[in-house]
């Protein structure tokens, strides 16, 4: 039963690696650690919190080394490697996290749940796959990987050819009963990262498929499944602005649904960037009448209070 007020926050790539940083572990694991002093104080403030993050590059970084070392070793799919990160990338923060709480004198905890995220086979996503993974490559690689591994391989901006899977939509959590247990007992709880691992069900019996779930989309998903309070997503800009990188530019603070829907309506949000972000942060407004923050990591103690970000209420 929840006792605490409930927080789920979705952090973005900046809180793992920065643009144009080397992906070393110990580049990582700085980054992480200025995280965790945030996250940890959040948690001695009193809330409990349901911790997302994103592993594209991580991900990406994996996928390299399964083409350079193919004739060795054989490849390992696509949900596979989505576990792994999940699994080092919450062992990063968990034990971040807990470090920082045991040198604040907290006895809190801390824990990851590598988090399976249910899809569904008949989602249109699986006709037309979008989301770019891994790395980039000529015409002519990406003509002999298509033919020999049948993937789907598209022009990304003249940069290249990058390989593109299906982004379907999350619709349930398998392990939520486990993370609900773990936050019953005060324990903060690292989920869902990357979007999950997408799974099927398939005559009642769950199985990994080839597919990337937008991470604030399932962040958006646990934090109603969750019944949580509010919903954070955290990013590199410290507010949703509109007229973005015009003389216009500006930034919104507290919005309703009505007013953000307009705002989409009118192009503002980019599909590849803050469109997703806005989309989950919606969603759930909608469906709970909670409300949800987008603003800055650094911003996060101040967001809580209602003093930073990007606030979307229902009316």
């Amino acid at each position: 039963m929840k006792q605490k007020e409930r927080l789920v926050l979705a952090l973005g790539g900046n809180a793992i690696l920065r643009p144009k940083q080397e992906p070393g572990y110990e580049t990582q694991k700085e980054n992480i650690e200025k995280s965790a002093a945030l996250l940890a104080n959040l948690i001695t403030m009193g809330y409990d919190l349901i911790i997302t993050h994103g592993n594209g590059p991580q991900v990406g970084n994996l996928l390299l080394q399964n083409e350079i070392a193919a004739c060795r070793i054989s490849p390992m799919p696509l949900d596979v490697l989505g576990a792994k990160t999940q699994g080092f990338i919450g062992y990063m923060i968990g034990q971040a996290v807990n470090n920082e709480l045991r040198k604040n004198g907290a006895d809190n905890a801390t824990a990851c749940i590598v988090t399976t995220v249910e899809v569904s086979p008949d989602d249109p996503a699986f006709h037309n796959p979008t989301k770019p993974v891994g790395g980039f490559f000529s015409k002519e690689e990406a003509e002999k990987m298509q033919a020999e591994n049948g993937w789907n391989v598209v022009e990304d901006s003249g940069r290249g050819y990058r390989r593109v899977v299906p982004s379907p939509q999350p619709i349930n959590v398998p392990d939520l009963p486990v993370i609900e247990s773990l936050l019953d007992r005060g324990i903060s709880v690292i989920a869902g990262g990357g979007g999950g691992i997408p799974v099927v069900n398939q005559d009642g019996e769950y199985r990994g498929i080839t597919a990337v779930i937008d991470k604030d989309l399932t962040s958006c998903l646990l934090a109603k499944q969750l019944d949580a309070d509010k919903l954070f997503i955290l990013t590199d800009v410290p507010n949703v602005y509109v007229g973005y990188g015009t003389p216009a530019q500006r930034a919104l603070e507290n919005v309703t649904l009505d007013e953000m829907q307009s705002h989409i309506d009118a192009g503002e949000f980019a599909a590849g960037s803050m469109g997703p972000k806005i989309e989950g942060a919606m969603e759930f407004v909608r469906k709970t009448g909670n409300t949800a923050c987008i603003c800055a990591l650094g911003d996060v103690a101040d967001a809580v209070k209602g003093k930073a970000g990007t606030r979307i209420i229902a009316q």
